[in-house]
């Protein structure tokens, strides 16, 4: 029995990949491809796809969203393409969805079109809808963290990727975001800055000081229960006794 396939992604060159693969394989019909949800939804309601490839972010309706239209209807068999591997694989694999991350391969596609093919011989579980809903939700909460900070400097707005940042400190009603030699004052308070940060990215290590974890190279400890925390610039910092414990879990990775 013949698949019929759709592919739903707004970058033209992953859609393009994708579809290479399908085409050649004489199992599969490839019958539409859609660069936004909205497209894509109207597809998925009108020619009721077998299997799907669904980007987890785009324009008009992210992949949440085109899944949450479709609950009571038949959902097809979904294979998600994301790019953010810190946090799709645990939530997709905890739902048993599959996934490709971005950039990927002829041979992952190629795993991943074995495993829908396998869903499709088999009846799916009445809980298949669900499951898809609730590994999108996890992956978007997720990406709701802020990934850019905007700097007003001289006049005009710099965006800083917050990957670059190594730490921040807290000074009266404005912080200082450090880049290695570089400065930037921002007029926040610290605590508001660190709630928009992925807390597996940033940890306070201070009342006044927040750390990029990647960019720490050491910890030491001190005196009185205090350690020191080398960055990788060579900068150090000092660990309160009183945030130690809950950053030394969240730490407990680097020299693994």
């Amino acid at each position: 029995m013949t698949i019929r396939a759709l592919v739903i992604d707004d970058e033209p060159l992953v859609r393009s990949s994708i579809l290479k693969v399908l085409r050649d394989d004489k199992d599969i019909e490839v019958i539409h491809e859609c660069e936004d949800g909205i497209s894509a939804l109207e597809v998925i309601n009108r020619e009721s796809p077998d299997l799907i490839f669904l980007d987890v972010q785009m324009p008009g309706l992210t992949g949440l969203q085109v899944m949450e239209s479709l609950e009571g209807a038949k959902v097809p068999i979904t294979v998600f393409v994301t790019a953010h591997k810190d946090y799709a694989i645990e939530a997709f694999e905890t739902n048993a969805v599959d996934y490709i991350l971005k950039p990927f391969g002829k041979d992952r596609l190629e795993r991943a079109i074995a495993r829908a093919k396998m869903r499709f011989a088999s009846s799916l579980d009445s809980n298949y809808a669900v499951q898809l809903i609730q590994a999108l939700a996890s992956v978007q909460k997720q990406q709701q963290y802020q990934e850019r900070i905007a700097v007003p400097v001289n006049g005009r707005i710099l965006l800083i990727d917050t990957k670059d940042i190594e730490w921040i400190e807290a000074d009266r009603n404005s912080v200082r975001l450090h880049l290695g030699t570089l400065v930037y004052e921002l007029r926040n308070t610290l605590t508001n800055i660190e709630s928009k940060l992925n807390p597996k990215q940033f940890t306070r290590i201070h009342r006044s000081t927040l750390v990029n974890v990647s960019k720490i190279r050491e910890i030491h400890p001190w005196f009185n229960g205090y350690h020191k925390v080398i960055m990788r610039s060579g900068q150090e910092l000092s660990m309160s006794r009183h945030q130690s414990e809950s950053a030394r879990m969240l730490l407990g990775g680097l020299n693994q």
